[in-house]
């Protein structure tokens, strides 16, 4: 396994949508590594989630995985589809590995539905709430080329992790 580089903001495959992967890719040892090395990859840079964009692979994969009492279990998503929203949204702190120092408050559906193939080609179909919902919506952004900017909707909650962390972070804040 290795620790992949990750896209900064400015890099054009974080503003292209990714491709769908063929089912009969799914099983070949070269993906089946490169989500070995997202997973790495992801530890590695302490963060809960990550998509194939975000390490110059124009591919509809994601990674994710929160340890933890408020945490999701290790979950990979291929060809991911929300096909279903919560009808009740919420406003909570985003960051992201591929823009550093930065947190800002997006508002997301609560709950999701997803649709997709796992890494043995599966179909599947999974109900997520609270922060993994959140992280899905999240990474599944990064498969049609946005980032959490692009869901701001009051640029002024905008923040360095410096200050984050000095005035807004608080026992209970939820940050993906």
């Amino acid at each position: 396994m290795a620790v992949l580089k990750i896209a900064k903001l400015g890099t054009p495959s974080l503003r292209q949508v990714a491709q769908v992967v063929p089912p009969d890719k799914i099983g070949q040892r070269s993906f089946q590594q490169l989500i070995d090395d997202m997973l790495e990859t992801m530890e590695a840079a302490e963060g809960i989630g990550l998509a194939a964009p975000q390490v110059f692979q124009s591919e509809q994969v994601t990674v994710m995985e929160c340890k933890g009492e408020q945490g999701f279990p290790l979950t990979i998503l291929i060809n991911p589809k929300i096909v279903g929203f919560s009808p009740v949204s919420a406003e909570g702190w985003e960051g992201c590995l591929s823009i550093d120092g930065l947190r800002g408050r997006v508002k997301r559906a609560v709950g999701v539905r997803v649709t997709f193939l796992d890494r043995d080609g599966k179909a599947h179909e999974l109900d997520a709430t609270g922060l993994y919902a959140v992280c899905i919506q999240h990474e599944l952004d990064h498969l049609q080329g946005r980032v959490f900017l692009d869901r701001m909707s009051d640029m002024s909650t905008l923040t360095q992790l410096e200050e984050f962390e000095k005035y807004w972070r608080t026992e209970h804040a939820e940050v993906i």
